[in-house]
């Protein structure tokens, strides 16, 4: 476990230490989505695998007041594309922020442009989510294989 600028790593993500802070319903919520994941019926719809990141982040919008205080979430999982959460705040769709998150290495904290892509209530009280990041962020996925462009040939 390393302790950084107020959020906390922990090396083995999904069995925290029963010392955490971590409220009791957010670990319930996560284990309920992830088991709605793995149902027969669930469709994998994404382009890149989604590796789990379970660790505290503060997201800020920047249509926040100077007065307005950061937002925590959740993280469940991530790609070099963006990351799932839940949080007890509802959030504005569309909207543009900052997440602040530990690095996966342990080597202080990373702070992301991100937008809001999806907010909806997944238990009273509780929001699930996702935002995808402005840029590609390799360094939060191990072995991350950057999307190979096609090289363009120009008539002459």
């Amino acid at each position: 476990m390393y302790s950084t600028g107020g959020m906390t790593i922990f090396r083995d993500l999904d069995t925290p230490p029963p010392s955490a802070t971590r409220p009791a319903d957010v670990d319930l919520i996560l284990s309920a989505l992830d088991a709605g994941h793995f149902s027969p019926a669930a469709a994998e719809r994404r382009a890149l695998k989604r590796h789990k990141y379970r660790v505290e982040g503060w997201l800020r919008l920047f249509t926040d007041g100077p007065d307005d205080s950061a937002r925590l979430v959740y993280t469940r999982d991530v790609n070099a594309r963006g990351l799932g959460f839940i949080t007890s705040h509802r959030l504005p769709l569309g909207y543009g922020g900052l997440i602040q998150l530990p690095r996966p290495d342990g080597d202080g904290t990373m702070t992301v442009h991100c937008t809001i892509l999806r907010c909806r209530e997944a238990a009273p009280g509780w929001f699930e989510g996702s935002i995808y990041f402005n840029r590609e962020q390799p360094s939060l996925v191990p072995d991350h294989q950057p999307k190979q462009r096609r090289t363009l040939a120009l008539a002459v």
